[in-house]
């Protein structure tokens, strides 16, 4: 789980949202040395499902910024990956509302020419909600507005299948995977921590947060060890 590709500002709050490119392109070497295959969701469903098996790693970039486009884009057609990067349907072109306060920074989202190069390099576009709110205070059909509606825009602005959902903050309880499994999605990821097994909860997925605040000896843990396994 990826948020931001780029140098963190000075003075941000939550650093950890931030990877910077040279330590992005350090890690996907080292993926690629060790022999892992860099997947979007969407191609690694049949790993998930116990179908296939292999040394795969699924590369998720939540929130859309263009800073993936300029910076993670060319680092995973170098190696041969695919990703996914999770869009805030109603948030194309602008920026990160939900949080800007918070994090005290504005950060630019890709607009619609620049998602449809993500696509069109052969990377995959997800939904994350149509304005990224925390789902738990929604009413029922204010969620399906935001779950639903969020798949329906991106398809008819992209014209791809948009299989894939992230729900906002991670907030995932058994309403909103309801919502999510309702609106026609294949699978959907939390911001739980872990590594995803073959057979689990397609619509609860965990992630392995790779955050620009942690030492650069901490992704090998999480990729070698039993580092992201113990909660």
């Amino acid at each position: 789980m990826y948020h931001n590709i780029a140098v963190a500002p000075k003075g941000v709050r939550l650093r950890g949202l931030y990877v910077s490119p040279g330590r992005f392109a350090r890690q996907m070497a080292l993926l690629h040395w060790l022999g892992y295959r860099g997947l979007s969701m969407s191609a690694a469903l049949p790993y998930l499902r116990g179908e296939r098996e292999g040394k795969v790693a699924v590369i998720t970039l939540d929130d859309g910024y263009r800073d993936n486009l300029e910076c993670a884009l060319p680092v995973l057609l170098h190696y041969g990956y695919t990703a996914t990067c999770y869009v805030v349907s109603a948030a194309i072109g602008t920026d990160n509302h939900w949080d800007a306060q918070q994090l005290g920074t504005h950060k630019p989202l890709m607009d619609l020419n620049e998602l449809c190069r993500w696509r069109d390099a052969g990377m995959e576009i997800g939904a994350h909600s149509r304005h990224h709110p925390h789902l738990p205070e929604l009413s029922e059909s204010e969620l399906d507005d935001e779950v639903a509606g969020s798949r329906r825009e991106l398809e008819g602005l992209l014209a791809v299948p948009v299989t894939q959902f992230c729900y906002p903050y991670g907030a995932a309880g058994l309403r909103e995977r309801e919502a999510a499994r309702r609106a026609g999605f294949a699978a959907a990821v939390t911001v739980q921590r872990g590594r995803a097994q073959p057979g689990g909860d397609l619509f609860g997925l965990p992630r392995v947060m790779v955050g620009g605040h942690h030492a650069p000896h901490v992704f090998p843990l999480q990729l070698l060890t039993m580092h992201e396994d113990h909660h």
